[in-house]
């Protein structure tokens, strides 16, 4: 193959197997007309098998992707764990092969190429490539004559960004903050600033919109308590079925609490803070991803907003043990120095329970996909340490993306024998939904009931949410 790699090496698939080496282009680019294709030389090509055990019928079926142009720089395309997300999220594949120029250093800009390139061009660089991808299709898919390899297509809605800031924590490691304009035709193009780690690069971790800053010309600043992350306005749709709770608690002089597992940009948090008037308690496993909220997507401690270092599972379950915030579950009272505002000594009773408990957790494990919550959350004694720092009217809401059909019926059923009621709610983008449990059942709310809090809430959220939420 002229790559160091012998073909006899891919004959068989070797599960989470991932090879990527140079190639000659066979129709070398960039040129005009007929002959050249879109691509320069040599190109990078990268070859992943899946993780996942595979029937034996049918034969394995191999695809390939096309790199967009200007995106080989990213880690969706240029990493293991890119390359894995990308085979996982298609239909069931035995062997993922991806083709483009070689990357260029981390980050570049990037911006789309104009509207509708040139296609045929493309067309014959695919057909050009297909000598090479039945080189490298395992033997078992000739099982029946000569397989077809479909290329597969990367579409999303970014058309241009621009990186802000690359580092790495010590929990999530690598990271980037990006501003990014996205395709909102038939309007215009919206700046968002997004965060995104190199474990999941395929998923954004958060995102807020930009609007132009009041005191600098050309210069933009993030929208505080932006509800843009798709599954952000359900998740806190979900107050609404304990609305009357929240109204009889602030007619009483008392503020209703939150605790959120899991800050990101922290866009959740403010959104609870400033536009609901919760007490709110933030607790994040990375102080880099913490301070990264502070710099770049506007979260603002104060007495009544409050951020903490540390395992969210382990600070339910010390909450729920000692019932005292004095004890959050830490090493070497890690807590007590990296509370932000008042300090660890005003975090409250929890004796009184919180209102809501908002988990925004992914698993850290690439080799599971993209998926929500991790699997330690769905433990029983983990739901029963949330449900017990919860008040009699208190309600658990997660973010889920389900890799598969048993995740969500594991996660349903048990949180099903913890909590009196389930409710549901379809995030609407094929990926997220939201679980909304609740400590008691829930009461209908009758309209001469309406107060403060819920004009509040609808304003904040769309009416499609809250009406879009189902009893399991």
């Amino acid at each position: 193959m002229g790559s160091g790699i012998e073909p006899a090496a891919l004959e068989r698939l070797s599960p989470s197997r991932f090879l990527s080496f140079s190639f000659p282009n066979p129709r070398p680019g960039p040129g005009p007309g007929p002959g050249p294709g879109p691509y320069g030389d040599p190109l990078r090509v990268a070859v992943l098998d899946s993780p996942l055990p595979l029937p034996p019928c049918p034969p394995p079926a191999t695809a390939a992707m096309i790199v967009p142009l200007g995106r080989e720089h990213d880690w969706i395309f240029s990493t293991p764990a890119g390359h894995l997300q990308l085979l996982l999220s298609s239909s069931p594949l035995s062997r993922l092969v991806l083709i483009g120029d070689p990357p260029s250093p981390f980050p570049q800009p990037y911006s789309r190429p104009g509207t509708n390139p040139d296609r045929d061009s493309l067309l014959r660089f695919q057909q050009s490539l297909l000598p090479l991808l039945l080189a490298l299709s395992p033997r078992a898919a000739f099982r029946h004559g000569i397989p077809e390899i479909p290329f597969l297509s990367f579409e999303d809605e970014v058309l241009s960004g621009v990186p802000v800031e690359a580092l790495a924590g010590p929990a999530v490691g690598q990271m980037l903050v990006e501003d990014v304009e996205i395709d909102q035709s038939p309007a215009p193009p919206e700046r968002r600033r997004r965060l995104r780690f190199r474990r999941k690069p395929n998923l954004v971790q958060t995102q807020v919109r930009l609007l132009p800053h009041s005191l600098k010309v050309g210069m933009f600043r993030p929208e505080t308590g932006s509800l843009v992350q798709p599954y952000l306005g359900p998740m806190v749709a979900g107050l609404s079925l304990i609305a009357p709770s929240i109204g009889e608690r602030v007619r009483s002089g008392l503020m209703p609490r939150a605790l959120c597992v899991g800050v990101g940009g922290g866009a959740l948090l403010m959104c609870l803070r400033s536009k609901l008037g919760f007490d709110v308690l933030g607790v994040e496993a990375d102080d880099v991803v913490l301070n990264v909220a502070r710099r770049h997507f506007g979260l603002v401690e104060d007495e009544l907003l409050r951020v903490c270092v540390g395992d969210g599972i382990r600070l339910i379950e010390s909450f729920a043990r000692e019932g005292t915030t004095a004890c959050c579950g830490l090493e070497d009272g890690q807590v007590l120095d990296r509370v932000g505002g008042a300090g660890i000594e005003k975090l409250g009773d929890p004796s009184s329970g919180f209102d809501a408990i908002m988990v925004d957790l992914d698993s850290g494990d690439a080799m599971s996909g993209i998926s929500a919550p991790p699997l330690e959350f769905v433990r029983k004694d983990v739901l029963w340490a949330a449900r017990s720092v919860l008040n009699d009217h208190g309600i658990l809401v997660v973010n889920v993306i389900p890799p598969d059909g048993s995740f969500h019926k594991g996660l349903v059923d048990a949180v099903c024998e913890v909590f009196a009621e389930l409710y549901e709610l379809d995030v609407g983008n094929g990926e997220n939904y939201v679980l909304v449990a609740s400590t008691s059942p829930v009461e209908a709310a009758a309209s001469e009931t309406a107060d403060s809090f819920s004009e509040k809430l609808n304003q904040v959220v769309d009416e499609r949410y809250i009406s879009g939420i189902k009893k399991i």
